[in-house]
């Protein structure tokens, strides 16, 4: 409960100073008095959410972001594996995609326009091209990184390709394949917004800018609110999703750590369950040398007998 109330403090300071630099209109290098305050923004986003524009705006560009997410997450996995255990694939597709890798998923966008026949498709487009490179790199650097010995295992008890792929390959590379799942997804929520903001109607990208075009800068901070939690969300999704498909894996807690309590006078603090097999391994050690100890001096003795 402490690490949460943290948090919601954290929260709330963040917004306090937001608050007390626009309200006082403080100009020091950098310029607060052009923001709106955070009651202007909250009130400008309780006239939003009222109207069925917003929600128009929140279900296309989720509906973009997951169709495009879901095509990066399939053709990423695939063609990462694909070129991680393939020497063939990997000479024949490496070379494009470590040239097209470079490029702003954002800079597509004259090529979509010219590709595709609806700016809808042309969307889903970039978002898939944005998390399909992260998605790929992740897996294939996944695969390659798995011990052979697992492999040498399978085929020795007669397992196949196909038994090696989704027995030993798939499983093992899960966490990697999710690393770049989760980089992919914020990456989509960057592309997305800005591909809306140039070819696309209707949608949270859209509408922020036609709020600046405007200058409703109260709707400005409306969406980027909304994209931020929308992101947040939605990487969350993607992280709770892989520790539940990882969770043969092994997991390290964190345990905050506390003062030990002095012991008051006259009372001896009973050892804890950890410090008794401490302690009994202590004295099974000391008992150990002490043996140890009695057979070198009687083994001594004996010599010193004998040479005598």
């Amino acid at each position: 409960m402490t690490r949460y109330v943290l948090r919601v403090v954290s929260l709330a300071a963040a917004l306090g100073l937001w608050q007390l630099l626009t309200s006082l209109k403080v100009d020091v290098w950098l310029r607060f008095s052009q923001f709106p305050t955070v009651t202007e923004v909250a009130r400008a986003f309780a006239g939003r959410i009222s109207g069925g524009d917003y929600w128009t705006d929140l279900t296309d560009s989720l509906t973009r972001i997951l169709t495009g997410f879901a095509l990066a997450a399939v053709l990423g996995v695939a063609t990462g594996v694909l070129v991680a255990r393939s020497r063939v694939a990997e000479d024949l597709l490496g070379p494009v995609l470590e040239v097209v890798r470079p490029i702003p998923a954002i800079a597509l966008v004259p090529v979509a326009i010219l590709m595709f026949p609806s700016n809808e498709q042309g969307i889903v487009f970039i978002t898939c091209t944005a998390a399909f490179f992260p998605v790929m790199v992740s897996t294939r650097h996944a695969v390659r990184a798995l011990t052979p010995v697992w492999e040498e295992a399978v085929r020795t008890m007669g397992g196949g390709r196909w038994r090696i792929l989704g027995s030993v390959v798939l499983p093992g590379a899960l966490p990697g394949i999710f690393g770049g799942l989760s980089v992919g997804i914020g990456v989509s929520w960057i592309c997305v917004i800005s591909a809306e903001m140039i070819s696309g109607q209707y949608g949270v990208g859209y509408r922020t800018w036609q709020d600046y075009t405007i200058v409703n800068y109260p709707g400005v901070f409306v969406g980027m609110v909304t994209i931020g939690v929308l992101g947040w969300v939605t990487s969350t999704a993607v992280e709770l999703l892989g520790r539940w498909l990882t969770r043969w894996l092994p997991r390290t807690s964190y345990v905050p750590g506390g003062r030990p309590r002095a012991a008051r006078p006259g009372v001896v603090a009973a050892p804890r369950q950890g410090e008794v097999a401490v302690q009994a391994d202590g004295e099974s050690q000391k008992q150990s040398d002490a043996q140890q100890q009695g057979r070198g001096d009687t083994g001594k003795e004996a010599r010193d007998e004998h040479f005598v």
